[in-house]
């Protein structure tokens, strides 16, 4: 039979008993004002990866990723796959703004704003403690034998997590799918939209398997962020700790410290670390132990703080710097790297046109005529239908477009590919040199050029 109890140390994973099975850790409630925080924030978060396939922003979802048309569309920004190099700005942004973070917060995201926490924590965890009951009644459920009673609850618990777990794939897989197809296909037979099916039930089952049996495992052993915490972090950043000096020796007799070793705060961790060891990986900074240690130092009458968010200098009595050589250092890239995004997208434009040189002879001569044979893409960004006025600019006289029309006219969020024949007579043919096309709507709002070469013969003696 598997411990009902297991005594946390530094030196393994408080979640893998001896014989190198799982230890499943019964989070006990917790009650406190950073326990309130935390819920409030998960669930208004929650609310918010619900709602954004549902707000319209400039005639789409707020995030709407369409892979399947190249077109992705990020809070009003409308991009097409010639763009995406506009998004390695927004993702490195996002993940150094997340080192800056840690630097300063310590896990502060992992314990409060990642989805693997919010949606555990918030959701699946209260679905448990609902159907199972509290900490101790559900390590009693673990022992006890199988009986209808235990078969009911624990099928009752899993039929409710494979629901959510395809209730939040159904969610994930919106921000792919415009909601119009997912919900038609939703109604509509398996087989007749095979693809997202599959891709709905596959996101759902590993949902399920993460949310029903992997759980704190994802943070310990796949997360590459807990893996380098350490890089990030130094004595100043905040991060939740014990205070030592004020709470040892431990005991409830005379000449004890503070904490009298109710193990309380290893009850409700969700890792099932022991806080009083001193900061170590499995911590995600949820702060349960936090709220924990209060509520018991306010029954004893002592002051709060024993475990508290503090800097390891802090906590062993020294100053804590927020302003030092490594936020410094963050605070210059962060400006850097803003700058260059700011600028990167004022080049964005609602409007795209490329130029490629159609296969065979780079050139053709015709009755003393010089030719080249392109294709001309543009491409409308804009949700609504509009009008490219093209022309060719070029440093010598002599270039004429031959069945290219003055004007095209392109359906929103659509392109077109024009044929372009450039002739020039042989004897004005100066050599090969560049040309531009440019195109401009008709409003005159927005332009976009492209560049190529015109190629023929040597230049006539």
């Amino acid at each position: 039979m598997k411990p009902t109890s297991k005594e946390p140390t530094r030196d393994t994973v408080t979640t893998i008993n001896e014989d190198g099975s799982r230890y499943f850790i019964h989070t006990a409630d917790v009650r406190g004002l950073f326990t309130t925080l935390r819920r409030l924030s998960g669930w208004g978060l929650i609310l918010f990866y619900v709602a954004l396939p549902w707000i319209p922003i400039g005639g789409h979802p707020a995030l709407f990723l369409d892979v399947a048309n190249r077109q992705f569309h990020i809070f009003g920004l409308s991009l097409v796959a010639q763009d995406m190099w506009l998004a390695f700005f927004l993702i490195t942004g996002l993940g150094f703004f997340l080192f800056y973070l840690t630097s300063l917060f310590g896990r502060v995201w992992c314990g409060w704003a990642c989805p693997q926490t919010v949606f555990l924590d918030h959701v699946f965890r209260r679905v448990e403690r609902l159907i199972e009951g509290d900490a101790h009644a559900r390590r009693q459920l673990d022992q006890a034998e199988w009986t209808p009673g235990k078969v009911f609850k624990r099928v009752v618990k899993h039929a409710v997590y494979l629901v959510l777990s395809l209730a939040v794939a159904h969610i994930f897989l919106s921000y792919f799918v415009s909601l119009p197809r997912l919900y038609s296909a939703m109604h509509q037979a398996p087989w007749e939209n095979a693809t997202l099916f599959l891709l709905v039930f596959g996101i759902g089952a590993a949902l399920y398997f993460d949310f029903a049996w992997f759980r704190e495992q994802f943070c310990i052993i796949l997360c590459p962020y807990g893996r380098i915490q350490s890089a990030l972090i130094d004595d100043h950043s905040i991060v939740i700790g014990y205070d030592e000096k004020r709470g040892e020796p431990r005991g409830k007799g005379q000449g004890a410290g503070d904490c009298v070793d109710c193990h309380r705060c290893v009850q409700v961790c969700p890792t099932g670390i022991d806080i009083r060891q001193g900061l170590q990986m499995e911590c995600i900074g949820c702060s349960n132990c936090v709220d924990a240690c209060d509520e018991v130092m306010t029954r004893l009458k002592r002051p709060k703080g024993l475990v508290r968010y503090d800097s390891l200098n802090g906590l062993a009595g020294r100053a804590t710097r927020l302003v030092r050589p490594r936020t410094i250092l963050y605070t210059v890239l962060m400006l850097v790297g803003a700058g260059v995004m700011l600028w990167a997208f004022s080049t964005f434009r609602t409007l795209g046109v490329g130029i490629v040189r159609l296969p065979g002879a780079p050139y053709y001569l015709n009755e003393g005529q010089v030719r080249n044979q392109y294709m001309v893409r543009l491409i409308n960004k804009a949700a609504h239908a509009r009008t490219f006025k093209i022309h060719i600019e070029s440093p010598h006289p002599g270039l004429a477009p031959v069945g290219l029309p003055v004007s095209i006219e392109i359906p929103a969020e659509g392109e077109v590919q024009q044929l372009l024949v450039l002739m020039m007579p042989e004897k004005n043919f100066p050599g090969g040199f560049r040309f531009t096309v440019e195109a401009i709507t008709d409003d005159g709002k927005a332009t976009a050029s492209k560049q190529a070469d015109f190629l023929g013969p040597d230049p006539l003696p």
